[in-house]
């Protein structure tokens, strides 16, 4: 792999509602700590020295303001673009994909709601792509017993429990995911083929994608404060984690 085919681009898919987070502007657009989630989860990108390009997919006929929010706010001097993302997140991902130059080789999704993850996670499911892996996940582990349940006989009633996995075999997977570009492409294209025949299964990251046409998936360490803020709890806590950044660093 040429030296200029080693630096990743990094999509992120950016055009979700975040319903959970509850009314308002998009998910991606809320605050934290007076800055869009987004503007943290592109920085977060960009501080990496495997990054080179960071294609944003805005919600449709919102480029001009994602982009205008990601300049006013300044990326180290990164390359980022904006374009239109689709009505889900696969579709945006894969419309950001195809806003890559050709010759990148190493492809990073990244979700705009993980906007705390550090730079040392970025690094190293890049690096990780770059040693020869073909898909690769941050992840940690579980500090939670987890149960496998089935459908509740009534709505709202009680799920029967079918059984516990080993928790020692389990990893709460995170993002960015890093890919061969090659990779993630194929995967995507064969996802839409089914998806025209209406026989498409839903995949919650792009990594379930690889699986599901028998690639190998490895995974790298993740990070604790690389978690997903979904909820208005998961808000607070990202608060006090940006607030202990900047008063140790200055972040």
């Amino acid at each position: 792999m040429n030296a200029t085919a080693a630096v990743a681009a990094a999509v992120v898919p950016a055009a979700g509602r975040g319903e959970r987070l509850g009314p308002g502007a998009p998910k991606a657009l809320r605050e934290l700590g007076g800055v869009p989630l987004l503007v943290h989860a592109v920085r977060a990108l960009a501080r990496s020295r495997a990054v080179g390009l960071v294609v944003v997919a805005a919600p449709p006929g919102g480029e001009a303001e994602v982009a205008a929010l990601l300049d006013s706010h300044g990326l180290d001097g990164k390359d980022v673009r904006v374009v239109a993302g689709g009505a889900t997140r696969q579709e945006s991902v894969r419309l950001g994909l195809a806003a890559i130059p050709a010759g990148t080789e190493i492809v990073l999704v990244h979700d705009a709601a993980r906007p705390l993850v550090p730079v040392d996670v970025v690094d190293a499911v890049a690096a990780a792509v770059r040693a020869g892996a073909e898909a690769v996940v941050p992840a940690v582990p579980l500090a939670d017993t987890v149960k496998r349940v089935a459908s509740a006989t009534t709505p709202g009633g009680p799920e029967p429990v079918l059984d516990t996995p080993e928790r020692a075999t389990l990893r709460a997977v995170q993002t960015p995911q890093g890919f061969r570009r090659d990779t993630l492409h194929e995967v995507h294209q064969k996802a839409l083929a089914e998806e025209a025949d209406g026989a498409l299964p839903p995949v919650t990251d792009d990594a379930g994608l690889v699986e599901r046409y028998g690639g190998q998936v490895v995974v790298v360490p993740g990070h604790e404060e690389a978690f997903k803020v979904t909820r208005p709890l998961d808000l607070v806590l990202a608060e006090a984690v940006l607030a202990r950044r900047r008063a140790s660093d200055g972040f």
